[in-house]
């Protein structure tokens, strides 16, 4: 972990307004679609309307005759070139420890495709329309395979096959823990409390659809790609070694502005290498603009795990084991994180805050006939929060313990700290009771049952949600290299490898090194998404604060080290009598000084510049308690979220202003997983939700005001600044919160579970069948 001076200000606690709101809402972005045409050819790219089927034939004569079409490409003509395929982690076992295996993903199918939407053919034309138009007139002649959708389904034997060598779909499968001792303790447990659940597949909503141009620089010969990528220098990567297989030093990804991210815009798509390839081809700049309906077929999706998870308590709901057994859904293909997060990611925090070490997880990850699996936003994270969460209400109201009391008898305790969990990952701070104390007084917890009672006659059901969840942020890549430099014009710019898509980072960057070196904020520019000036790991798993940060504020220091040097030399000083300050060094005890912009003015390029590394000592770990009230029309099902309240341990809080909208665009996404969000597929692979007119969404009005309160009093230890990430928190205590409070306002019905997305079309059912019982 990098030592910061002791003296060193990094801006924390403060909210200055975001420096990029003016250009956002003025309309001065620059999404990829702001780029001018300029001539640009467009691709379009033709998709397969079925699930799973056998490639015969592909006749592009007639496309090729039509108006303004410039090339078609199959995927014969790619294996011809040599084109690559994508790739992904081999590093699980299968079931029978042989090694894992998956099929290659190619930018376009050769022989056989594998879900609806998978790319088949594209054609560039002079306009976008050309381009469809001729996509229409490709025939391609199938024939149609026997698919599966439901990964349980797919698991069972004598189900259709996926990938050849994979006789069972099951790609990869891990355990963790001891099945012995877990099976001795159910046996002779007092209490045993099991749930059936399921994350739903949710398709990431970003604002702004998937799009990229690729363009050959006419001087220098090099490959310009410009894309919406959280990662640009991965992008850059994948795309120069394993699909056009040249220097990466050959090729710039050029990241602009993004509408959103979530992890869905992370490394490559096969519309982005087919962008690039065609370029290269034709020596020519073409773009590729997707429909929402793109994103809804040929998009990654989110979570797609089913649990089946139990906890053997004692009498007074100490949970004495607890186990697990998982299938997680990964699509046709196996895409960077598609095995990761339902193996790795999930088992990192499936005990949630508290002290459970005898566990025992048996989880496998099974191929589909439907689009890959990804990073959404948690990945994998609120999937296991969502377990652990209904599990212990679920014990909760088994046992007739009040759901704060169960969860504070098996909290880890702030003196167990740093606390080994039951997969290995440490936590190194949190103060798990004292955020469930600070949330209860928040949200009135006491006066609930007059709320209760009010609702009531109004002929309303009313419920009560709680969650404590933790999160692990950072990846597995803890440090980030940027550069700074002190201009001759008097500004300060740092190249950054994160990328920004919606989060503040222009802001909390900018607030941190203009506190750190004493200048006015303004003055400070952000530059990412250049993979020519900084490469970074990216943007993901709420990294870019507290490890990004850290390498902002390490420069800062950096460069007020190099500066102090170059003034000795001006001021004919020893270093150590050179004292910095708000962008002057002066000799101290003199009123000799010179301006930092001034040296600036003295070195080559007019510039004073560092290269600085960010080093933190591993991941950090926030958590909080989300607290939430719900009503029920029991007439029409409908639910309404009319509370929420969380108290969140981000550790320092560098910004509060831009955690606290972290906060609500997490746990508005956690109400869509929770109340609306679900992707279905027919029995034959058809993706029925393709659109926002068979995929809701909650809108404004399905969101009430959240009132969020930032905790700072168990700062993280992994990295100098005490932060700890905050993007993704609200998505992972979301969806159990509100579940939770779905069953207990219908539990006096007997209801005990409902799967989410916890429509009111379920919801009336469950009522309607309940009343039929109890007649």
């Amino acid at each position: 972990m990098n030592i910061l001076p002791g003296n060193l200000r990094f801006g924390a606690g403060k909210s200055p307004k975001r420096l990029e709101d003016q250009r956002l809402l003025t309309g001065k972005g620059q999404f990829i679609d702001d780029k001018p045409e300029e001539g640009a050819l467009w691709l379009y790219m033709l998709r397969s309307p079925h699930a799973h089927a056998r490639i015969v034939s592909i006749d592009t004569k007639a496309a090729r005759a039509m108006p303004g079409v410039e090339a078609i490409y199959t995927g014969a003509d790619l294996i011809a070139e040599d084109i690559g395929t994508l790739p992904t982690l081999l590093i699980f076992p299968r079931p029978d420890g042989s090694p894992m295996t998956v099929p290659p993903r190619r930018l376009l199918a050769r022989d056989l495709v594998r879900y609806v939407g998978e790319t088949v053919a594209a054609v560039v034309a002079t306009s976008r329309y050309a381009a469809q138009s001729a996509a229409e007139a490709i025939v391609v002649e199938y024939e149609e395979l026997p698919s599966v959708v439901d990964p349980l389904a797919a698991a069972e034997p004598g189900a259709p096959l996926v990938w050849s060598e994979v006789p069972d779909n099951v790609v990869a499968r891990m355990s963790y823990g001891d099945a012995a001792a877990v099976e001795a303790v159910f046996a002779k447990a007092e209490h045993v409390v099991s749930l059936d659940l399921v994350n739903q597949r949710l398709v990431p909503c970003a604002m702004e659809p998937r799009s990229a141009i690729a363009e050959v620089d006419k001087k220098t010969g090099r490959l310009i790609l410009h894309v919406q990528s959280q990662t640009p220098a991965s992008t850059r990567d994948i795309l120069a070694e394993a699909v056009l297989k040249r220097p990466k030093e050959s090729i710039q990804v050029l990241v602009g502005d993004i509408g959103g991210g979530f992890g869905h815009k992370t490394n490559l798509y096969p519309e982005d290498g087919m962008v690039a390839y065609a370029a290269v081809k034709l020596n020519k700049k073409v773009r590729w603009r997707g429909e929402r309906s793109d994103d809804f077929l040929g998009g990654t999706h989110g979570r797609d795990l089913t649990t089946t998870a139990e906890f053997a308590l004692d009498g007074k709901g100490r949970v004495q084991a607890f186990r697990v057994r998982s299938v997680g859904g990964t699509g046709a293909y196996i895409s960077g994180t598609g095995a990761l997060i339902p193996l790795i990611l999930g088992p990192f925090v499936q005990t949630g805050v508290y002290d459970l070490p005898l566990v025992h997880y048996d989880l496998k990850a099974v191929m589909t006939h439907t689009a890959p699996v990804a990073a959404y936003r948690g990945a994998g994270r609120p999937e296991a929060v969502f377990v652990v969460e209904r599990l212990m209400d679920a014990a909760a109201r088994q046992l007739k313990i009040d759901p704060r009391a169960i969860r504070k008898a098996n909290y880890v305790k702030p003196a167990q700290m740093p606390y080994t969990n039951a997969v290995g990952q440490v936590y190194d701070s949190g103060a798990f009771a004292h955020m469930l104390e600070r949330a209860t007084k928040l949200a009135d917890w006491d006066g609930f049952a007059a709320r209760k009672k009010a609702a009531r006659k109004k002929g309303l059901l009313y419920g009560r949600g709680l969650t404590s969840y933790i999160e692990w942020t950072g990846g597995t890549v803890h440090n980030e290299k940027v550069s700074l430099h002190a201009t001759a014009d008097g500004r300060i710019v740092l190249h950054a490898g994160t990328q920004a898509m919606g989060q503040g980072l222009q802001t909390s960057f900018a607030q941190m090194i203009a506190e750190a070196l004493g200048v006015s904020i303004d003055k400070v520019d952000v530059v990412q998404g250049n993979t020519d000036l900084a490469i970074g790991f990216g943007s993901v798993g709420s990294r870019s604060l507290f490890v990004g940060g850290t390498a902002a504020v390490v420069s800062a220091a950096d460069l007020i080290t190099k500066a102090r040097e170059k003034a000795s030399q001006v001021l004919e000083a020893s270093v150590e009598d050179i004292e910095y300050r708000d962008g002057r060094l002066t000799v101290v005890g003199t009123d000799k000084h010179v301006s930092l912009f001034d040296i600036a003015k003295k070195e080559s390029g007019a510039r004073l510049s560092v290269d600085s590394e960010g080093q933190t000592d591993g991941p950090s770990w926030p958590n909080g308690t989300h607290i939430c009230e719900v009503e029920i029309d029991p007439e029409t099902g409908v639910t309404r979220v009319v509370r929420y309240t969380t108290v969140d341990d981000v550790g320092v809080a560098i910004n509060p202003m831009l955690v606290t909208g972290q906060v609500h665009g997490g746990v508005a996404q956690g109400i869509g997983q929770a109340l609306y969000e679900g992707v279905t597929y027919s029995n034959e692979g058809q993706l029925i939700t393709a659109s926002y007119q068979d995929y809701c969404i909650p809108r404004a009005d399905d969101v009430p005001s959240i009132e969020v309160t930032l905790d700072g009093s168990a700062p993280c230890r992994t990295n100098p600044l005490g932060a700890k990430g905050c993007g993704e928190s609200g998505a992972i205590g979301g969806p159990p919160c509100i579940a939770n409070g779905v069953m207990d306002a219908l539990a006096d019905l007997g209801i005990t579970s409902i799967q989410t997305p916890i429509s009111p079309m379920k919801v009336w059912e469950a009522i309607r069948d309940a009343r039929t019982k109890a007649a």
